[in-house]
């Protein structure tokens, strides 16, 4: 099956919602205009039903097939924004300074609308598909409070799927792979407190900018020396804060970062070496070192069997040589995780050309997508429940 010819004409009014999402943009939880434009628009398809609320402002549309009862699956995008400012200079930019769609999120929820109004329309499957618009993927576990509010027990969704943008991977085409494919993200602050002084006395002080800088180096050896090569650990510093003078040596110094694996193991033993190294630099200085240490989403795990038929449904329209079954997992984070914890399904990445990366204020999802992603929506939806 190529692009369905449905899809391709709807392209131009798919890009208008995309456009209009993009223009106002929301973060976190706080995705009320969002939330509302996708319920209108459900509504106006005729979906059977169309629940809000969900994991704070989640909503979830149901479309029964017309081929009589049997199992739901679930359909997921995600809505919420960055806190960038947006420099695209495009027409439809942001209006909204500070806020910008910089991951492509109104991209994945107009795919997954437009694919719910042609699912709506023909009902060519048996059984239900629940199409999933969750909030606050972008560090709030939005997935996590859909799944907390029984989301999968009320729909009695039996596998779910989800799809991002990968800037990079050329229009038209997938990746996907078997087991871990994003990687469980950690967030840690860690509070250096010395004795402060002149700066022309520093042998009067327990001087908490050197201690740190020190740390951030040894935080480096938990990659290069605490952990097997051929695992995956990636320990960043993105914060360091400390004095405000030229001439005094402060108090106390922090820093702030994060940590990316791919095994629960590697991620015990991560934090487990950062508290060691902390508390072999506070001895060695005679310095406090307090640790914050915040585990936040789990590794992003492809179900076996979903993922190969993921990937023969991402074949059927784009070709067997366009879908890469086997690519590198990557080290962001993604709370579909949730739900793939809670279900077993399928994460796949579907190419937005040759654009700026996400999370990049000249970031800007690529409309032209736009038929290959609602077409293998669609075609996901009615392999899953064929009669």
């Amino acid at each position: 099956m190529p692009i369905l010819n449905r899809a391709a004409e709807m392209q131009d009014e798919v890009a208008g919602w995309r456009q209009h999402l993009h223009q106002t943009p929301e973060l976190n939880f706080d995705v009320f205009k969002t939330a509302a434009f996708v319920t209108e628009k459900l509504k106006a398809f005729g979906c059977d039903d169309v629940v809000t609320g969900l994991g704070k402002t989640g909503v979830v549309g149901i479309i029964r097939g017309r081929q009589g009862e049997g199992p739901t699956i679930g359909l997921r995008a995600d809505m919420d924004a960055l806190p960038l400012n947006e420099i695209t200079g495009k027409p439809y930019a942001s209006t909204i300074p500070g806020k910008m769609h910089a991951c492509g999120h109104d991209g994945h929820t107009a795919m997954l609308l437009g694919a719910a109004k042609y699912l709506a329309e023909t009902r060519n499957f048996t059984g239900s598909v629940a199409v999933i618009f969750q909030p606050a993927e972008e560090g709030g576990g939005g997935g996590n409070e859909m799944v907390k509010d029984g989301m999968m027990e009320r729909f009695d969704i039996s596998k779910v799927f989800g799809m991002h943008n990968m800037p990079g991977l050329p229009v038209g085409q997938f990746a996907i792979r078997p087991g871990p494919i994003m990687a469980a993200t950690a967030e840690f602050t860690i509070t250096v407190k010395g004795r402060g002084g002149h700066a022309a006395m520093p042998h009067g002080t327990i001087d908490p900018i050197v201690i740190t800088s020190q740390l951030v180096g040894a935080l480096q050896t938990i990659a290069s020396r605490s952990t097997d090569p051929v695992e995956a650990v990636v320990v960043s510093v993105t914060k360091f804060h400390a004095g405000d003078a030229y001439n005094i040596i402060p108090e106390s110094a922090e820093i702030a970062g994060t940590v990316r694996t791919l095994r629960k193991e590697i991620a015990k033993k991560a934090e487990e070496r950062i508290r060691a190294i902390c508390d072999g630099l506070a001895t060695a200085f005679g310095a406090r070192i307090e640790v914050d240490y915040q585990a936040n989403y789990p590794v992003t795990f492809n179900h076996a069997e979903e993922t190969v038929f993921a990937s023969d449904v991402a074949a059927n329209v784009a070709g067997d040589a366009h879908v890469h079954r086997g690519i590198q997992p990557v080290m962001g984070g993604e709370d579909f995780s949730y739900m793939l914890e809670a279900r077993p399904g399928a994460f796949i990445f579907i190419g937005n050309g040759d654009t700026a990366g996400l999370h990049h204020p000249a970031y800007d999802f690529n409309d032209e997508v736009i038929p290959h992603g609602m077409s293998y929506w669609v075609k996901l939806a009615e392999t899953a429940l064929a009669a």
